[in-house]
């Protein structure tokens, strides 16, 4: 079980701690990544060591954000882990990290796996925590670190339109803007640009999009064949988990994704009464209300998408 800490010890640990370690998870997303390097630069503006780990590569649209950064090699003695619910999300780079002294997240089915936790459910990023935290340590928030505060917090929001936005929020995001964060370029970047290959893709998984379970439930299935058909990637396939839930009266979106190494990623979008994070909880995974995520292994497609229905079907009985 973690210890849980408050903004000012976990501020109070990070100014103490040294060599750090920052780990974010597998299949990065804006979150993770610009929680860690945001977290990393400000860091290294108080002197202190510190290096990022991704166990996967950083898509193309976020790299940016390591520009300009030089590891040297040191054994870490402080393991920080940002947006991480679960250990398991560190993929098969799991085994090689068996402690960590921090994770900072904002899923709040975070599963104890780090000695110390500081975790914000009502925060819709991690974003947040780290801003939160920079301004506690007076660490400058650089342009650098806005632009990568302001893509945790736009990504995680779908731009700001999810129900996970809130006040806070905005406000963090505003003072972002002040500090030099590139809105509308990163917007354009992240929710305006498409590449061809991605409009092949999409065309397919809409072709094989069902509506089930009286209108509430639609679900796709994207396989190792489409992506090597059009040439999408991870990231696109992340752009088209919105996609289900976008159709009238569907309570409950799926995707299956086909992993290179077997079995099937499940992206998960709802909306209210429905709870994304209590279907991934059912079949071993997690995540927020509106939004979660899971793995089934060792299945076909069909049956991946059998046992997926089961578990959907029980969330909506009650609704």
């Amino acid at each position: 079980m973690s210890q849980p800490l408050t903004l000012a010890q976990t501020a109070a640990f990070l100014q103490a701690a040294e060599d750090i370690l920052i780990l974010t998870h597998a299949h990065p997303d804006g979150d993770t990544l610009g929680s860690g390097f945001a977290l990393l630069r400000g860091l290294r503006s108080l002197g202190k060591r510190v290096r990022l780990f991704c166990p996967d590569e950083i898509p193309s649209k976020f790299s940016f954000m390591a520009d300009a950064i030089k590891y040297e090699h040191y054994e870490p003695k402080a393991i920080i882990t940002v947006d991480i619910a679960d250990a398991r999300l560190l993929g098969d780079a799991k085994e090689d990290f068996p402690v960590v002294h921090l994770s900072i997240d904002h899923h709040g089915v975070n599963r104890s796996y780090a000695e110390k936790a500081y975790i914000v459910p009502e925060a819709a990023a991690c974003a947040e925590l780290i801003f939160a935290l920079l301004r506690e340590i007076n660490a400058p928030i650089t342009p650098a670190i806005a632009d990568c505060l302001y893509t945790g917090i736009s990504t995680d929001t779908g731009c700001f339109r999810y129900s996970n936005t809130t006040a806070q929020t905005m406000r963090i995001a505003a003072k972002l803007l002040e500090y030099g964060a590139r809105a509308a370029e990163l917007n354009r970047r992240y929710f305006e640009t498409k590449r061809k290959a991605y409009f092949t893709f999409e065309r397919m998984a809409l072709e094989r999009l069902r509506v089930l379970e009286r209108g509430r439930y639609a679900v796709t299935a994207l396989t190792r064949a489409m992506y090597d058909e059009c040439g999408a990637n991870d990231d696109e396939a992340e752009q088209i988990a919105a996609i289900p839930r976008q159709v009238e009266g569907v309570l409950v979106g799926a995707t299956l994704k086909e992993r290179k190494s077997g079995g099937f990623k499940v992206s998960l979008r709802t909306y209210a009464p429905a709870d994304a994070a209590a279907i991934a909880k059912r079949l071993g995974g997690g995540g927020h209300p509106r939004a979660a995520g899971c793995m089934i292994e060792n299945s076909s497609l069909e049956e991946a998408k059998a046992i997926l229905l089961e578990a959907v079907r029980e969330e909506l009985e009650g609704i």
